[in-house]
């Protein structure tokens, strides 16, 4: 059964308990802020070595779709609809057999595999996380088209114009340069191939600062996961035109309504499976219960527009 999903116009408990959580981290433990792209391999080789990740959010560490309006759906299922869905909006779907596709930020390799079996693309998945390499390459049968190594998004050492398709989700936080990051993404695509990007964004705060509570908020969500900025998605759109290497305009879309179930689905899941607290033993579960008002700082962020879940779609010229 789901989470229910709790409206935030009136949900001052949610905030006051988030906000006092956050205070609560900071307290307790020092916060995983952004150094340099090895801070956040690090961070990435930690939750793969300790397995909680894994063991709570499965084979895909990234949000799922639960459709707009929300239904309620299985937690994995949700997660894997999600590469369905963004497979359709980014119209890869018609693309053929033996696609070649770089999945930027491919985490422990739970997107590609399924773009290799279920649409039959050549998948190369970069993580700037050794041991997501290798887990990646222990979960993957052997014959399936998809392999793993590591790279630096920020100064891929693909050459130019050698990927039919560039797929991102959710990597775009870590990086510290937008600019950099969207040239990368474009530059090893072929001309006429497609960029499709999925990514956490900040509302666009040069039309709408950030306000009293929310500037507080968002620098937690920046400090505790190794996130040097976020971008809004007009801004990241912008960054794309900016290259000069896009054909026409850059695609845009707003999933956040159908991706805001999965922040409180998390915690549901640690309820659900209470025996992952047994076998990840004391150290995993505090560093599962760390991880809570991080996530109900998200959920109230998406939640009150102060995030957006932004999509994007890219053809290179």
């Amino acid at each position: 059964m789901a989470v229910t999903e709790v409206g935030l116009s009136a949900n001052w408990l949610l905030i006051l308990g988030a906000s006092l959580g956050a205070l609560w981290v900071a307290y307790l433990s020092s916060a995983r802020r952004y150094q340099s792209g090895e801070t956040v391999a690090q961070s990435y080789d930690e939750w793969t070595n300790d397995g909680i990740l894994e063991f709570y959010w499965g084979e895909h560490i990234h949000l799922g779709h639960y459709g707009d309006p929300a239904i309620a759906k299985d937690f994995r299922q949700a997660k894997a609809d999600f590469v369905h869905e963004m497979v359709r909006w980014g119209s890869l779907d018609r693309m053929p057999v033996g696609t070649r596709v770089l999945d930027v930020g491919c985490g422990i390799g739970g997107s590609s595999r399924i773009l290799a079996k279920d649409y039959g693309f050549e998948v190369t998945g970069i993580t700037i996380s050794p041991e997501q390499v290798r887990r990646a390459q222990r979960l993957t049968p052997e014959g399936l088209s998809a392999q793993f190594q590591v790279d630096d998004a920020m100064n891929l050492s693909f050459a130019d114009g050698s990927f039919d398709v560039v797929w991102c989700i959710e990597a775009g936080p870590h990086m510290p340069d937008k600019a950099v990051f969207a040239k990368e993404l474009l530059r090893v695509l072929k001309p006429g191939g497609v960029l499709v990007v999925a990514d956490w964004n900040q509302r666009d705060d040069r039309t709408k600062p950030l306000n009293f509570w929310e500037r507080p908020v968002m620098q937690q969500l920046l400090d505790q996961w190794s996130h040097p900025a976020f971008a809004s998605i007009e801004g990241f759109a912008e960054l794309l035109e900016a290259t000069g290497l896009v054909d026409g305009l850059v695609v845009t879309a707003d999933w956040t309504q159908a991706t805001l179930p999965a922040w409180l689905e998390s915690i549901g899941e640690g309820l659900r499976r209470p025996q992952g607290f047994l076998r990840l033993g004391l150290p995993g579960f505090i560093k599962s219960v760390r991880e809570v008002p991080t996530i109900l700082l998200m959920r109230l962020a998406f939640g009150a527009g102060l995030c957006r879940f932004g999509m994007f779609r890219a053809v290179r010229r």
